[in-house]
């Protein structure tokens, strides 16, 4: 598996900028398992049809947008080649293909840098069984994320004594909801929890006695409209400018 696993790293890696960008990442809050298609199995008795009926369930296979690459290149040789060629990838060559395509999926994953639940589990299906690999995509992929978002929301309650009510209220809700709720959280929820924190600390600054004109001229200008962005700049950074 390491030669084999080397070969495809080497070859997913021509695609590592593209990846990184398009591949969940924990540290980066992107934290939704995008659903992967996978199957490593030919349709039950393609093959055994005449070659008109082969050909045109090869023709099938490639009219499915989630083809990969190495579904591709198989089942165009095939219609290409005899009838013989048209059994054999049918009967054997779609799934090994398809395990390739799965093995290059899987490593396009590892390339986005996930979490540990993730990586773990990626690692397990390479060195495993075709059928490991399409488990993995089909559904390992999804609970391995949800694991590592959960970690994720568990270190924002944790380690940061500073984490507001807001924030506090709403990780809570997302470990005690589902999968897409803790999604939901780290990408949007924590974004806009962390406002309404922040904004809640600019009313305590506008509060304390003897605050300078200007500090107090930006806090109503932050509370009258802002980004959260904005609040968190402020709250970090700004406040102590003034």
């Amino acid at each position: 598996m390491k030669l084999t696993r080397t070969a495809l790293a080497l070859t997913v890696g021509a695609l590592a900028p593209a990846l990184l960008l398009a591949t969940p990442a924990l540290a980066a809050g992107s934290a939704a398992a995008a659903p992967v298609k996978a199957s490593v199995t030919a349709p039950a008795g393609a093959a055994l049809g005449s070659d008109t009926e082969n050909a045109a369930a090869i023709a099938k296979i490639l009219a499915d947008p989630a083809s990969g690459k190495s579904v591709i290149r198989a089942a165009n040789a095939a219609l290409s080649g005899t009838p013989e060629d048209r059994v054999a990838f049918l009967t054997t060559g779609f799934a090994k293909a398809q395990d390739e395509d799965n093995k290059v999926a899987i490593l396009r994953i590892l390339f986005g840098k996930p979490g540990k639940g993730v990586t773990r589990e990626a690692n397990k299906a390479l060195d495993g069984t075709p059928a490991d690999r399409t488990a993995f995509l089909a559904t390992g992929y999804a609970k391995a994320q949800d694991e590592d978002n959960k970690v994720a929301i568990l270190r924002i309650l944790h380690t940061n004594p500073a984490t507001g009510k807001g924030v506090k209220r709403e990780a809570n809700k997302a470990l005690d909801g589902t999968p897409a709720d803790r999604t939901a959280f780290l990408k949007t929820g924590l974004r806009l929890a962390q406002a309404e924190d922040d904004r809640v600390d600019v009313f305590r600054i506008l509060a304390r006695p003897g605050i300078s004109d200007a500090l107090y001229a930006e806090c109503q200008r932050l509370l009258n409209g802002s980004t959260p962005e904005e609040l968190r700049y402020f709250i970090t950074v700004g406040q102590y400018q003034f």
